[in-house]
């Protein structure tokens, strides 16, 4: 069934990419814009993307598996407003700060469509989320990213000078993990002549927000997601923070309907029934996420310091050494030339039993490497 699958997956690729001159009526903006495409074939152990490998929390399992049928054959709440009221409880805001989306993708989406007028300039650091120029251009708005600096924070002089419409930043930044300095967002907040979207999908791993700065600025979006922390990654569910000003417009751009029922009512149940659940499983990935650091030290690599629940880890030819993974049943995301870093893979933490099988495997690479 897999193999299968792959080869449906593989034939829908082609057809998607398979044309040799642009549709009449496509928008000429859409030139640049590729299909998203990670080229990740399903594997028997998949470190790759930074979900919740634990799995969901037991009251919201249950809510989905118990979901009453009146539930899907209507239309979900236009705005999510119960969700919203819940989410406002756990960040410590009001509800009208509050903007749910389809994954926090459709949040950064709806956002730059509500801020951004074609041609305003998009600014981000790189390396940090990869689908920011995608969303720029399908949004007919110009990319530009600066390469952050050696130390791994993002160059905020370089950021400003672009004086950019929107500029967008990740702490903990994805695929480094690394946190950003309290003083250098305040910076950004002074000084960024848009609006700032920070993107704190990581956030419940590293302990801190700089939600609290919202008091400080009406040009603050900070968006977080529900796919990590809390297991629920394939049932899409986004949200941001900010003045109420602010959300009201990502709120109009965004559209109603935008999150399905069984989302909402499952993500209810982890918020108000689940969080000692998810506070158990953010100080696993946590500790898990340090040794494994450690293991990779004593193998004699030197990965990035993370707060997120992935490790970063530079590793030479990193491409051939995540396909070699590959073939033993294990996956994980090579990042190939990172500034100031080089080659690197990034894994996803989960229980020791997975990480064990991955340094084994990996183990088993290298060696066959250092004696070809």
């Amino acid at each position: 069934m897999a193999r299968e699958r792959m080869a449906r997956e593989r034939r829908e690729r082609e057809r998607m990419t398979d044309h040799t001159e642009r549709l009449a009526v496509a928008r000429a903006a859409y030139d640049a814009v590729p299909l998203y495409d990670p080229k990740r074939a399903p594997v028997e152990l998949d470190l790759t993307d930074n979900t919740n490998l634990w799995g969901i929390p037991p009251v919201a399992e249950r809510t989905l598996r118990e979901l009453p049928v009146a539930r899907i054959t209507r239309y979900p709440t236009l705005y999510a407003a119960e969700l919203k009221q819940a989410l406002a409880e756990f960040v410590g805001v009001t509800p009208d700060m509050i903007v749910t989306g389809c994954g926090s993708d459709d949040v950064l989406d709806s956002a730059m469509r509500a801020f951004g007028e074609p041609g305003d300039l998009v600014a981000a650091p790189e390396p940090s989320f990869a689908m920011i120029p995608i969303f720029a251009r399908m949004n007919a708005l110009e990319y530009i990213g600066c390469v952050e600096l050696p130390s791994h924070q993002p160059d905020i002089d370089a950021l400003l000078a672009t004086r950019p419409k929107l500029l967008y930043l990740c702490s903990p930044n994805n695929p480094t993990g690394t946190l950003m300095a309290r003083d250098t967002i305040e910076r950004v907040l002074r000084e960024a002549p848009g609006v700032v979207f920070l993107d704190e999908a990581y956030a419940e791993f590293a302990g801190v927000s700089a939600v609290d700065l919202l008091k400080q600025s009406d040009r603050l979006l900070v968006i977080r997601t529900m796919s990590k922390a809390f297991g629920l990654a394939g049932l899409r569910i986004g949200y941001a923070i900010g003045q109420p000003s602010l959300v009201m417009e990502v709120e109009k751009s965004r559209g109603p309907y935008k999150l399905n029922a069984m989302a909402e009512q499952t993500a209810l149940a982890a918020l108000q029934h689940d969080m000692p659940w998810v506070h158990e499983h953010i100080a696993l990935a946590v500790a898990l996420r340090e040794r494994l650091a450690d293991a990779l030290r004593t193998r004699g690599f030197a990965p990035l310091e993370s707060h997120a629940n992935f490790v970063c880890v530079p590793v030479a030819d990193c491409v051939n050494v995540g396909l070699a993974l590959r073939e033993r049943g294990v996956a994980v995301r090579p990042f190939p030339a990172l500034p100031h870093i080089g080659d690197t893979l990034r894994i996803s933490v989960g229980p020791w039993p997975l990480l064990e099988r991955f340094l084994a495997a990996f183990d088993e690479v290298m060696a066959t490497r250092r004696s070809a």
